[in-house]
């Protein structure tokens, strides 16, 4: 009954926020769920992941078609559902991965199982579930199959007298953060753009605009998470929110002091970042840094500006890497280190800032101011070190 209830609410919900876009959704949905049940666990994740890609690219492809060809701004409902398609691979491959590696027991199907059709839909009803189920729907961090099971099967709800302090708490953080959503939003209109900026002017446009992003985001994921969490499938009370397969995304003050964009990359939109490490990077044989980066400028749909902005940063990742190693084995005294800190944070600040403006503004005009605006000197600085450093470096090897 829970498993039909998560669906019914799930579907209900799709066709409220997407109308008959809803059907872009149920469709590669449907299709995940027979290829989970009628394939055997070699074989699982290759045809999974190749049948939601591709069919997430062409749905991607129609959006640049309206947005590049026909120059016609797209349907709000059409957006909601590219995001829901997005989230919806997330959970596809995370459940074929976990039958290929033997983490899930697949569920009995193909053409030699001659079981009754009720038994089959009984026993493929828990993959539709979850794939469709109302909490995550929408948005909020990768929830494992595992987990889900474990919640939709217990007997037990969420510990009232814990859960409700939690959530007015979170409530209270998600009031704070839009109050400075709007502060931030007026500060932005009232100042200049990237076309009308000058010189040193750009930098702090860029900064702001980033950061308004940025508040956008966090406030999102922690509604997101207080969703999964009211329904039952966040992290127990006094339970290490990593565990079971939950990854919160938002963590907030780890991403806004630390000085190392590897670090950030990690904890930033974090139980997607696990995804991507899983499914990519763990994968990869060769450059599978450079993968993971191109991949995911992939999965979010290949507009000009996420690819340079995606590229861009497995570019920083790496040059951060030998950076931080290098200045490890320098720099001695405190003093020292404390400048190298500060001057640190303020350059990953800046180039997170200039990353994210590139793949927000996604068009390729946007693109060119923002790669002709002063603010492109912090990701160039960072390439000139990645250079010189790789080169001693093999010298040196």
């Amino acid at each position: 009954m829970r498993h039909l209830f998560l669906l019914a609410v799930g579907g209900a919900l799709a066709l409220a926020a997407m109308g008959s876009f809803a059907v872009l959704v149920f469709i590669p949905a449907l299709c995940a769920v027979v290829l989970l049940s009628s394939l055997g666990p070699p074989q699982v994740h290759a045809w999974t992941f190749f049948f939601q890609m591709s069919w997430q690219t062409l749905c991607h492809l129609g959006l640049h078609y309206t947005e590049y060809y026909l120059q016609e701004p797209s349907s709000t409902r059409f957006y909601i559902t590219l995001s829901s398609l997005m989230l919806l691979t997330q959970r596809v491959t995370s459940l074929s991965l976990d039958i290929c590696e033997g983490k899930v027991e697949a569920a009995p199907g193909g053409t030699r199982n001659r079981s009754p059709l009720s038994e089959h839909l009984h026993k493929a009803l828990p993959y539709f579930s979850y794939l469709l189920f109302f909490p995550a729907l929408l948005g909020g961090p990768l929830c494992s199959f595992q987990r889900f099971q474990a919640r939709v099967q217990r007997t037990s709800s969420l510990c009232p007298r814990y859960s409700f302090w939690a959530l007015v708490w979170r409530g209270l953080q998600i009031l704070g953060l839009e109050c400075l959503r709007v502060a931030m939003r007026r500060v932005v209109s009232a100042g200049a753009g990237l076309a009308d900026c000058r010189h040193l002017q750009c930098v702090y446009v860029t900064w702001s605009t980033a950061g308004l992003f940025k508040l956008t985001y966090y406030s999102r994921w922690l509604l997101d998470d207080s969703l999964l969490w009211a329904a039952g499938f966040g992290s127990e009370f006094g339970q290490n929110p990593g565990q079971e397969g939950y990854t919160p995304d938002a963590n907030i003050w780890t991403l806004e002091t630390t000085h190392r964009i590897s670090l950030f990359t990690r904890k930033w939109n974090h139980s997607t970042a696990r995804w991507l490490r899983r499914l990519v990077f763990q994968q990869g044989r060769a450059w599978p840094l450079l993968q993971t980066f191109a991949f995911s400028a992939w999965w979010h749909g290949l507009h000009p500006g996420q690819v340079f902005g995606f590229l861009c940063w497995a570019v920083m990742v790496e040059a951060d890497y030998l950076i931080h190693t290098s200045a490890n084995l320098f720099i001695r005294s405190w003093p020292v280190w404390l400048i190298y800190r500060t001057l640190t944070w303020a350059h990953t600040q800046l180039i997170i800032a200039y990353i994210m403006l590139a793949v927000e503004a996604r068009s390729l005009s946007s693109l060119r101011l923002l790669c002709n605006s002063y603010s492109s000197v912090f990701p160039m600085v960072y390439c000139i070190l990645l250079f010189v450093l790789a080169k001693r470096k093999n010298k040196f090897n």
